[in-house]
């Protein structure tokens, strides 16, 4: 199920739109297929185009003093921010720009925000390493947090999988406190909240940034 979940994403989106309409045109002989996926190659290539996008998923989230939020049971964060990479001696993880995940959580459970700080072990079929969740357990300690404050999931695959596992380990209708980048919450607090958990988010990990505009924002670039 997890190839099906990676793949079909795949498939929908821009690149997988492209690839399609580019065969289409070159094995029909027709020139519109391959010029739409030019085109939308050219528009979606722009920084203006994905800054926006990225906006789009951000808009009802700002960042936020963790002192005003309102407390909660347990605060949850989601993987998504380890590298593993193989050495001779072993695997050395390393982390990515989502690391401030991993730094909320922390803060927010020692300034009593949350009794609790759920990890979940993220971890995809052609992983290597220990899953995600126990090498966050391992820095949180790091970091002074006290182990009995510290669960973590059964191995999860996906965002689905987080919520589930998480609705197994706590009551109906406990209150949350939900941690993840700010463009992948819209959709990962829906997730808990169908879960029947209530659901304080707290974006983190912002993606858009405040500039002037100028011209480099109308020319393609790979990243966006």
């Amino acid at each position: 199920m997890i190839y099906i979940n990676k793949i079909l994403p795949v498939i929908i989106s821009p690149l997988g739109l492209i690839t399609i309409l580019l065969f289409f045109g070159i094995f029909r002989k027709k020139m519109l297929p391959s010029v739409l996926a030019l085109m939308i190659l050219i528009i979606l290539s722009l920084p203006i185009v994905s800054v926006q996008l990225i906006k789009l998923l951000e808009q009802n989230y700002t960042p936020t003093n963790p002192n005003e939020i309102v407390s909660a049971d347990t605060v949850i964060v989601l993987s998504g921010m380890v590298r593993p990479i193989k050495q001779k001696n072993g695997i050395h993880y390393e982390f990515s720009e989502a690391v401030d995940r991993i730094f909320a959580g922390i803060n927010i459970l020692k300034i009593g925000k949350a009794q609790k700080l759920i990890l979940t072990r993220g971890k995809l079929p052609w992983s290597i390493g220990v899953p995600e969740g126990e090498f966050l357990a391992e820095f949180a300690q790091s970091q002074g947090i006290d182990p009995s404050k510290i669960l973590l999931t059964e191995i999860v695959q996906n965002t689905n999988d987080e919520a589930k596992a998480i609705s197994k380990m706590l009551p109906k209708n406990t209150e949350i406190i939900l941690v993840t980048s700010a463009f992948h919450m819209p959709r990962a607090q829906k997730v808990f909240q169908n879960q029947n958990l209530k659901v304080t988010p707290y974006a983190v990990d912002f993606r858009s940034s405040e500039k002037k505009i100028d011209i480099i924002d109308f020319l393609p670039q790979a990243n966006a």
